[in-house]
C-alpha cells in the first residue's frame, strides 16, 4: 500500500465570521470571509483590512467558525 496526501478542507462558506488564533495589528482577531476557493478573501471586522491569503494558511490559524444563517 502506498500512502497518499487526502486534502480535507475545512466547511467554511462566504459570509461566515472566523476567530483565528493572532490578533490583527488593530487588536481583533474576528474576520467575515468574503471569498473562497484556493484563496480566501477576508475582512477584518475590527478595522475593515481586506486581505487575500491561500487556503491552507487560513484555515491553519482559525481558532471557531461561525455560521451566518
Amino acid at each position: 500500500m502506498t500512502a497518499r496526501s487526502v486534502n480535507i478542507h475545512m466547511d467554511i462558506r462566504v459570509g461566515d465570521i472566523l476567530t483565528l488564533k493572532k490578533k490583527h495589528p488593530c487588536g481583533a482577531v474576528t474576520w467575515r470571509t468574503l471569498r473562497i476557493g484556493a484563496d480566501f478573501k477576508l475582512k477584518c471586522l475590527g478595522c475593515g483590512h481586506e486581505i487575500m491569503e491561500p487556503r491552507g494558511k487560513i484555515e491553519k490559524k482559525v481558532k471557531a467558525v461561525e455560521r451566518q444563517t
